[in-house]
């Protein structure tokens, strides 16, 4: 790295982090590159001064994610196991029932859970009877005082406001990479479907979870493209999964190595910074890790996970391990609703 270089970047930082006041949409491309390419451990420290001026870093939010419909998805995702054209190990089933769902929901919250997300492997939302049960799930998941999310593809704006209507507190779609790289992992959908289905879940006044994931074979540039993006969007997202691939066999990136995890730790740090007040997600990939490893994870800013035995369709820590992490590490699960509206930095 260039000394000058690296003095933009450290002196970037100092003026923005020393007023931590408005939430910055018009980054560039250069200045998430300059923090990004800070030293390591400059960087997790910046991270972690951040994190503790707008959260209690004691504090992390534990969601559980529910494929209530897996497999058989018309996408050509090429990290995705659920892909109709691959094939993998993965086994199908069709939409589970409302009392399925509502048993999950409360083990979920007795094991600790403050969000339930609900998964379903389609290219989009349909107007049809599938769709109305999905809403009364997400109405009784509200009723028993569990934050509701759902990650179903693509959805209109009538859509979004029905689910919003029936409780629901968040939805998720991701934008996965950077708007170039994006075309060489999906060919079935668009970056600006993607862009448009986050703009109706905004119009319908709910939560934003947008994020990505690292490990494709996507460059630096693209990693910090993919940021750029979300810091673009006004409001922010309010939570920012960073996953790492899973490289499942069958799919076309089945072989593929494990993400470094100083390529995560550098990623979640610089997501910390550009998106201050968003609640970072350590998604995908958690489970290689070990303890020491999530630690410096959290240390540099990330403040949600996914706990129970599987993310969708692969292999996750469960309760009783992240339960055991916490008390280790002097974390706390966030109660239901406690991040619901992040909208100002802690006191001094």
């Amino acid at each position: 790295m260039k000394a000058g270089y690296k003095h933009n970047a450290t002196q970037l930082l100092k003026a923005w982090c020393s007023s931590m006041q408005a939430i910055k949409h018009n980054w560039t491309l250069e200045e998430i590159a300059s923090i990004y390419d800070l030293p390591l451990m400059e960087l997790v420290f910046q991270a972690a001064t951040v994190h503790r001026h707008y959260f209690d870093p004691r504090k992390v939010q534990v969601s559980q994610l529910v494929s209530i419909k897996t497999g058989g998805c018309p996408e050509d995702c090429h990290y995705c196991p659920q892909a109709a054209r691959y094939a993998t190990a993965t086994k199908r089933h069709g939409l589970l029932s409302y009392d399925e769902v509502m048993g999950m929901a409360e083990a979920a919250k007795a094991k600790g859970a403050s969000r339930l997300c609900l998964g379903a492997a389609w290219r989009e939302v349909k107007d049809n009877a599938q769709f109305d049960t999905v809403v009364e799930m997400v109405a009784g998941i509200n009723k028993i005082g569990l934050e509701v999310c759902c990650t179903l593809g693509m959805l209109n704006e009538n859509q979004a406001r029905r689910l919003k209507e029936a409780g629901l507190y968040a939805y998720n779609h991701n934008v996965d990479s950077s708007k170039e790289f994006y075309k060489n992992i999906i060919s079935t959908r668009k970056y600006e479907d993607r862009l448009a289905t986050l703009a109706n879940v905004r119009k319908a006044e709910l939560s934003v979870c947008s994020g990505g994931i690292i490990g494709m074979g996507e460059s630096k540039e693209d990693r910090i493209g993919m940021l750029l993006t979300l810091t673009s969007l006004n409001p922010h997202p309010e939570s920012v999964p960073i996953n790492t691939l899973v490289p499942v066999p069958g799919t076309p990136l089945g072989d593929r190595q494990t993400t470094s995890l100083w390529e995560w730790l550098r990623m979640i740090a610089t997501t910390r910074i550009v998106l201050p007040r968003s609640v970072v997600r350590l998604s995908a990939g958690r489970l290689e890790r070990s303890e020491a490893e999530q630690a410096l994870l959290f240390l540099a800013g990330a403040n949600s996970i996914f706990s129970g035995e599987k993310l969708l369709t692969t292999p996750n820590p469960d309760f009783a391990s992240d339960q055991g992490m916490f008390e280790r590490l002097g974390l706390q699960a966030c109660q239901p609703f406690e991040y619901c509206h992040v909208a100002a930095p802690r006191p001094s």
